[in-house]
Formats: C-alpha cells, sequence, structure tokens
C-alpha cells in the first residue's frame, strides 16, 4: 500500500511547504495530538526524524542541531504542557539566533477554557521564545487555504531572516485516523529576497507595477521606474494615493470596475506590487506578484505572491534597468490608455453628485496644491477621472475610517502653510471629524469640500451587498437608513447646521444645491487668490443620485456574454418575484 499522509489538510501543507524551505530535521516526542503530523513524516524518506520524551532536552537537541549543521530543525509535540517545555531551549535559540521550528499540536481552539482535559492556551507565546507565531486551524474553503498558506510561508521565511531565530506553528488536529494520501498536494511557496541575494529572472509576458498608497516620490525613483516600464513594456497602475508622477503611469479605475465587460487588460502575467493600502479596489488578476518594500514583510494582497523582496524600490529596479540605450516600448501603455479613452468618452451627463463634481472640479485643482480624500466614496468617486501629476494626493487608507479624514487635512495644512489644500468628505466624516475645525492653529489654506447627503450613502449604493444580497423591497431599503446608513443625524442635511459652525469659526461659507449653484461656488473655491481665511463648501446631494451615478459609471461598457448573464437574471426575476428569487438563491448557495 502506498498510502503515507494523514488526511488532514493544514498538516499536508505544513509538510509541503517544509520541504519546500528545506527543512529536513525534526525532533519528535510523544503524544496523541501530534500523530497526524508525526506519522506522516516517519514515511516520508526526506526527513531525518529523531525520538526525545523529554520536550526540555528535545528543544536543546534543536539548538544544538541547529547549531552545528547551521540548517533549520524541527520540533513536534503534542497539546497540554509538553509545549511549555519547549520554553527553556526556545529562549536559548531566541538570544542565539538559532532557526528552530516549534509545531505544537492542538485541538481546536475553541475548546480552551472549557475545561477539557489537554487544551491549553498558547495564543500569547512569551516575547522571547519566538520571532513569530501562528496558528494554523482545519482547512475548510478556498479562503482558510489561502490564508494558512500565507501564514506558514511568513513563518518559515522568519527561520533563516535577519541571522535567524525560532518560530512558533500551532497546528489544529482533528484526530483523522486515515492516512490516505499518497502524494502531498503542491503548495504555493513564497521567497524572501535581500539585497545580497541571488536574484531571480523577471517573469515573461504582460508586466505590469502596482502602486496603492505611496508617499511622495524621488526623482531618481521615478525615473527609475519609467525606465523599467520603457524597457519591459510595462505600465503603472495607479490610485490617486500612488502619487506617482513619471511616465507609463495609468489609472484604471474606470476600466476596471465596470460591472457587465471584463477587459482583457486586467488579466496580467507579472505585477510588481509597491507602497501600502490601496482604497481604490481594483479588479486585476496577476499570475504572479512579487512584492517589494524596506520592510520585508508577506503582503499578499492579490493572492499571487512569489517573492518579497526586502530592499529600498531604488534599489530593486536598478537590479532589472539598464542604462544604456534602448527603443522605448510602450505599445501596453497605448493599449491601456485607448481602452480608458473609449471609456470616458461614453460618459454621459451625470446627476448631481459626488462623481459629477469630481469630473467638475479635479482638472481645475491649483497647481501644486494637495489634495486629501475622505474614504470610501469620495476616494472611488474622484479616481474616475484623471488630475495633474503633479498634485499629490492623500487618504486615511491605512485604518480606513471615517475618524480622522478632516483632521489628516489639517495636519498637512499646518506642515506646509504656504500651499493650499483641498478636501472632500463625507457628511458623516465631516461632522465626526468636525471638533478640527476649531482648533486654534487652523490656517486660511484649507479648502474642504463637504459632500452632504444626510447618510452613509455607500450602503445605499446599488453595489453594496446589502441591496446585492438582501431582499430588495422597498421597506427592506428604507430600513437600510435607520441603522446600517445611519441617516437623519446631524440635522437631516440642515441648511443651517455646518453654515452656523463654520461661520462662526472664521470659514468662508459656500453652498449648492444644483450643478449651477456648485459652478458657481467653483470659482471662489478653487481660486489661490484672497485666502485669507478657510473656505467650506458644502454640496447637498442625493443618496439615490449618488447611486444612479455610480451605476452609470460601471456600466460604460457591456460585453455580449455578461449581457446575456444579466439579461438570464432579470428574466428569472421577472417569473419569480423578489420573494421567489431570494428563494432560489438560498437553494442553490444554501
Amino acid at each position: 500500500m502506498n498510502a503515507r499522509y494523514t488526511n488532514e489538510r493544514n498538516t499536508l501543507m505544513l509538510i509541503a511547504l517544509m520541504k519546500a524551505h528545506h527543512i529536513k530535521k525534526v525532533v519528535a516526542s510523544p503524544g496523541s495530538t501530534n500523530i497526524s503530523l508525526v506519522a506522516s513524516l516517519q514515511e516520508d524518506p526526506y526527513f531525518e526524524m529523531y525520538s526525545c520524551v523529554d520536550e526540555r532536552s528535545a528543544a536543546y537537541i534543536a539548538c544544538g542541531m541547529a547549531a552545528e549543521s547551521g540548517e533549520p530543525v524541527a520540533l513536534t509535540c503534542t497539546g497540554a504542557t509538553a509545549s511549555r517545555n519547549y520554553a527553556p531551549g526556545l529562549t536559548e535559540a531566541f538570544y542565539r539566533k538559532l532557526p528552530v521550528l516549534s509545531v505544537t499540536s492542538t485541538m481546536h481552539v475553541g475548546r480552551v477554557g472549557q475545561n477539557l482535559p489537554q487544551v491549553i492556551d498558547r495564543s500569547r507565546p512569551m516575547a522571547d521564545i519566538a520571532r513569530c507565531s501562528v496558528l494554523i486551524p482545519s482547512i475548510h474553503d478556498a479562503e482558510d487555504e489561502w490564508a494558512c498558506n500565507v501564514s506558514l510561508n511568513k513563518a518559515l521565511l522568519e527561520l533563516r531572516r535577519h541571522g535567524g531565530g525560532p518560530v512558533h506553528v500551532d497546528l489544529v488536529t482533528q484526530y483523522d485516523p486515515h492516512f490516505e494520501t499518497e502524494s502531498l498536494p503542491e503548495e504555493r511557496v513564497i521567497r524572501r529576497i535581500g539585497p545580497a541575494d541571488p536574484v531571480p529572472a523577471l517573469p515573461k509576458g504582460r508586466t505590469a507595477v502596482f502602486v496603492g498608497s505611496h508617499k511622495p516620490w524621488s526623482e531618481e525613483l521615478t525615473r527609475l521606474v519609467g525606465r523599467f516600464c520603457e524597457q519591459h513594456d510595462a505600465v503603472v497602475i495607479c490610485d490617486h494615493t500612488s502619487n506617482y508622477r513619471g511616465s507609463c503611469a495609468v489609472y484604471p479605475s474606470l476600466l476596471t470596475s465596470q460591472d457587465f465587460w471584463d477587459s482583457p487588460l486586467k488579466q496580467i502575467d507579472f505585477l510588481i506590487d509597491l507602497g501600502e493600502v490601496s482604497g481604490a479596489y481594483m479588479d486585476i488578476r496577476p499570475r504572479e506578484v512579487w512584492r517589494v518594500s524596506p520592510d520585508g514583510e508577506v503582503r499578499d494582497t492579490f493572492r499571487k505572491l512569489t517573492h518579497v523582496f526586502e530592499m529600498e524600490e531604488g534599489a530593486f529596479f536598478r537590479l532589472f534597468v539598464s542604462e544604456e540605450g534602448h527603443a522605448s516600448d510602450v505599445r501596453q501603455y497605448e493599449a491601456w490608455q485607448e481602452e480608458l479613452r473609449d471609456l470616458r468618452e461614453k460618459i454621459p451627463e451625470l446627476p448631481f453628485s459626488n462623481i459629477w463634481i469630481a469630473q467638475q472640479t479635479i482638472h481645475r485643482l491649483p497647481e501644486g496644491s494637495r489634495l486629501h480624500l475622505g474614504i470610501l466614496n469620495s476616494l472611488r468617486s474622484w479616481d474616475f477621472f484623471e488630475k495633474d501629476p503633479d498634485i499629490q494626493t492623500f487618504c486615511n487608507t491605512g485604518g480606513f475610517g471615517i475618524d480622522g479624514n478632516v483632521s489628516s487635512l489639517a495636519g498637512a495644512a499646518l506642515a506646509s502653510p504656504e500651499r493650499l489644500f483641498f478636501g472632500v468628505v463625507g457628511d458623516l466624516a465631516f461632522f465626526y471629524d468636525m471638533n478640527i475645525l476649531g482648533n486654534r492653529h487652523i490656517g486660511p489654506n484649507i479648502r474642504l469640500l463637504l459632500i452632504n447627503n444626510g447618510k452613509g450613502t455607500e450602503f445605499r449604493n446599488y453595489s453594496h451587498i446589502e441591496i446585492r444580497f438582501g431582499a430588495a423591497a422597498d421597506h427592506f431599503i428604507a430600513a437600510l437608513d435607520h441603522f446600517i446608513a445611519a441617516a437623519d443625524h446631524f440635522g437631516s442635511k440642515s441648511p443651517d447646521l455646518a453654515k452656523h459652525y463654520a461661520q462662526d469659526l472664521g470659514f468662508r461659507y459656500l453652498s449648492a444645491s444644483t450643478k449651477d449653484e456648485f459652478r458657481d461656488c467653483l470659482e471662489t473655491f478653487l481660486s489661490p487668490e484672497g485666502a485669507d481665511r478657510p473656505i467650506l463648501l458644502e454640496a447637498f446631494t442625493d443618496s439615490d443620485l449618488e447611486s444612479d451615478a455610480l451605476k452609470v459609471m460601471r456600466r460604460l461598457e457591456v460585453s455580449k456574454k455578461k449581457e446575456a448573464v444579466q439579461t438570464a437574471k432579470s428574466a428569472v426575476k421577472s417569473i419569480l418575484g423578489e420573494k421567489g428569487t431570494a428563494a432560489l438563491r438560498k437553494i442553490i448557495h444554501p
């Protein structure tokens, strides 16, 4: 019989990745909770197995073995206090930077604290026994599989990082008695590359550089990225917070967010990932991703990460840029721009909304000014349109909350009092953070645009999960306002509340409820002249029109395939009605 390995998916993944990361020495201690792992390891000739009854001695054996061989050494023990006996040896490994992998097996962590035998809490290991500690639960779906793969790669990479050290994996078992798996699964392996490590060759195919939220760029880094794109026929995929000002930049939010059209450009063979969190929610589909960041952390945004380059971005691009003359190749850039031009030409007259306001305003922002966008509706709305690359843009995408958008704007304006700062926020974000406007340091270089629709309009958009998957009956949509969209707070679009507050604090106040009124205010709001005091422009919009504008922007192009699917869905809905459609959905997706 050829069967050798456990059927437990998480254990199989650990074993496969141990082999991929070249961990073959294993010191096993007896027990039941780790049977799935040990019984599988001992049948695989790749691994060098050693037995030790005393876990304290086992950990020290691993220290000696790692120090002598220069290789990582794995430990495995059962649950209960067995793992506690690893502490002295792992402390030794921590301070000597010895690569010791301790795998402690555990029952389902929900059993912790329930007076069940042989179950103890390992969720908070001591600070100096592991450089990294991860929980690897049982795998039930694709999301579990991805998360476990990322966690295990991250942990195993840490064994050798920055001189090395011990790592802890808490492995959940279901006590599956079957060992029917004949071969290990092929698992995605993530590698970390440092400045002194050998560099892999660039993958072939359509190439792009993705830039999330990014600090202002140096001229040298901008030049290197632009030259890389010209030499490798690549593009730089940006949102407004990317702050990239070089060549081959594309701003594809409009293209990547179409409901009924899939541009083939979204299929990218090789993507280089720079920067931090992007709030653009771009639907791009890379086959392989390299992450470049000085922090060297595993950030698997696109779920296709294979390499992490722990180095400065400029150092990375110097590895792949030739300073000798090469003919520029920008065919891919031209293809992106052509599709974006075609989409923009199809934009009809939009209703009065944040998107319409962005369309009228963004290209008129004064040169050298700064733009701060609130999450989520404002950032998305303004990302549909291009701006002057010289206008740096920021958004609180790190924590992604509404609680400090205006304060961040104020702080930036205080740091550069000679520059104009424009902010765009919704009403909930504004009233959440309105105290900052009373700060005595606020200067005249702030221009704040308040989009007041009387609620969190994000939750009333046609595309929001509550609308798409919930009942679409009128009473349900109205009920959204009460507690989900938080409507009717802060004066329910009062024409006086923000006005009096701003004026009493010394702001110049402007307001608009129509397109013509907004156009009348815009010149004063944008003009660099006469900036003797800060300005608040309050635009009163309607959440239904906000949703309509978003739907228009996301349905500029329709492919035949997606149009057919949508037609079929509409036909089913017309026949079965809302209740019947909801019942059918439950049958298909119980």
